[in-house]
């Protein structure tokens, strides 16, 4: 089993930044990729990042440029440096870690305003 507690979210006006932070415990020695999703409401979820133990990335094509996701093996932790945030981005931000099961955090609020 593995539990991720996600922070960090909170209101931003356009164009400004955020850093989300999700801590991994458990069965930390399992996890391979860990990675960031989003729901906006009445939307489904979709990938925002992902990057695997060595350290491979994957960006969605909308944030590329903007968002950096980052991961401290040391600290079981992976990172989202979000910037030039604009209000499409905003919403419930979600960490998984794949083991390969997928385990996922309880989300933490972005909310851009224009």
């Amino acid at each position: 089993q593995v539990q991720l507690v996600e922070s960090g979210g909170g209101l931003v006006q356009a164009g400004g930044s955020l850093r989300l932070s999700c801590a991994a415990s458990g069965s930390i020695f399992s996890i391979n990729t860990m990675g960031w999703y989003r729901q906006a409401p009445g939307k489904q979820r979709e990938l925002v990042a992902t990057i695997t133990r060595g350290g491979d990335t994957n960006y969605r094509d909308s944030v590329k440029g903007r968002f950096t996701i980052s991961r401290d093996n040391a600290k079981n932790t992976v990172y989202l440096q979000m910037n030039s945030l604009k209000p499409e981005d905003t919403a419930v931000y979600y960490c998984r870690a794949t083991t390969p099961s997928n385990y996922w955090g309880q989300g933490t609020q972005v909310t851009v305003s224009s």
